[in-house]
């Protein structure tokens, strides 16, 4: 048994949100008690007992939209890159960068951004993953690195037409290999989805194909009118907006994921609503690609289930929750905008996401509840209390504030020391294996 206390405890459980000096005992892959520090101490005394040393205690964080891919992108220079638009952006850059992975490089890509997950308090990853260049057997080579890093992950392959048929039927089976492997994991710490890029790249085809072949009870993850080029194919091909086609084709639902959605109407919001799909919103990512602010507060209010990622950009998922917070105040000139809305998709539908696809309860520390905790060195300058401690959270704090992170039950860093591995060498392995990548994207 494990509890962590000493802390300014945050629970995320309505009616029983913060403790001045609270605790969590962890008993296996679960949490047992929540409390003060010195009653649950006194309760098990022989715990073994992690000192926050009046820090910050939480739910570890979950991310929704990552692409772990991406992971070598940082400080690569593409010979000839030189985009004027989103479509060059993804056949420039991202597109370039997939095809050219190896199957040890998708795995070491996948350490890079666990670890870094890790780092920043991250204990839940649902990727999106792409690599054309090598596609079958390639999401077991991610569920290798968080296997091997302890951490929770929902992975899916990105079906395109973009390289051709043969390629997308590859990724069709490779999505309906993993997420049968999934279902069959009895561990609550892998799932699967059937992972589609976009509508633009997707034929009705290839729509049919994934319907064949997706086993029963997975949903999709899948960007959505991300770009306004996206939109207009979509009305040019197909006479109807994004959202009513995969509507159409059956594939909203409540384990259906939506990236984005930059450019949708009230109408698709009121499919989303009707279908219980979840949105994910990308603040950096959509301003980084230029793509333009979407219409999050309105999706929020109209009560559709609404997370926070990062789509690569990052994984703190701090920074992801500060960039939204003035990107809407910005957008719509309203300094009362994204209070409330942004942590509630952070705390509040990334738990929802989350639950849909793993059985224990995540992102709230109670009985029964994922052992998944952080610990930050955050000590307030100011009173803290449960009424303020999104204030204390937003401008107070940053995923490097975690110095402790544990993922059911095992303690994965402790005073930012990761525990189980030699980060050093896997940091010289990654950026060994990025040289090789930037090499072979270059000739």
């Amino acid at each position: 048994m494990i509890i962590i206390g000493n802390g300014r405890l945050v629970t995320r459980e309505i009616g029983n949100s913060f403790y001045e000096n609270g605790a969590v005992a962890a008993d296996g892959e679960v949490i047992v008690k929540v409390g003060e520090t010195e009653a649950l101490k006194k309760e098990f005394p022989d715990a073994r007992f992690v000192d926050a040393r009046g820090g910050v205690i939480m739910p570890a964080f979950i991310n929704v939209h990552e692409h772990i891919y991406s992971a070598m992108a940082r400080g690569l220079s593409i010979r000839g890159y030189d985009p004027h638009g989103f479509l060059d952006i993804l056949d420039g850059m991202w597109w370039n960068i997939d095809r050219h992975l190896t199957m040890e490089q998708i795995r070491l890509s996948a350490m890079a951004t666990y670890i870094d997950s890790i780092k920043n308090g991250v204990t839940t990853v649902f990727d999106h993953h792409a690599s054309f260049g090598c596609i079958p057997d390639s999401l077991s080579a991610i569920e290798e690195a968080a296997k091997a890093l302890g951490i929770r992950t929902c992975l899916c392959y990105e079906i395109s037409d973009r390289d051709g048929k043969e390629k997308a039927r590859q990724s069709v089976l490779e999505n309906e290999r993993f997420i049968r492997h999934a279902m069959e994991d009895d561990s609550d710490m892998i799932a699967g989805m059937m992972g589609m890029h976009a509508s633009f790249t997707i034929s009705d085809e290839t729509m049919e194909l994934c319907q064949e072949h997706r086993p029963e009870g997975a949903g999709y993850h899948i960007h959505v009118a991300e770009g306004i080029e996206d939109l207009l194919h979509c009305q040019e091909h197909y006479g109807k907006r994004i959202v009513e086609r995969l509507n159409d084709w059956d594939i909203l639902g409540p384990k259906t994921i939506t990236a984005h959605c930059i450019y949708i109407d009230e109408h698709e919001m009121d499919l989303l609503k009707e279908t219980d799909t979840c949105v994910v919103h990308n603040p950096e990512s959509n301003m980084g690609n230029a793509c333009g602010c979407p219409p999050t507060m309105d999706i929020v209010h109209h009560g559709i289930v609404t997370g926070l990622g990062t789509d690569g950009y990052t994984h703190d998922m701090l920074e992801s929750w500060k960039v939204a917070n003035v990107l809407h105040k910005h957008h719509l000139k309203d300094p009362n905008a994204a209070w409330s809305e942004v942590p509630q998709m952070l705390f509040k539908g990334n738990a929802e996401i989350a639950g849909r696809y793993f059985k224990k309860p995540l992102g709230v520390l109670k009985e029964g509840a994922a052992a998944d905790v952080i610990v930050l060195d955050y000590i307030p300058r100011t009173p803290m209390d449960g009424g303020n401690v999104n204030s204390h959270i937003l401008f107070g704090m940053n995923g490097r504030s975690v110095v402790t992170t544990m993922c059911n039950g095992k303690i994965l860093m402790e005073n930012r020391i990761l525990t189980g591995i030699d980060e050093e060498k896997e940091l010289a392995d990654i950026r060994q294996g990025a040289e090789k990548l930037w090499k072979s994207i270059n000739g």
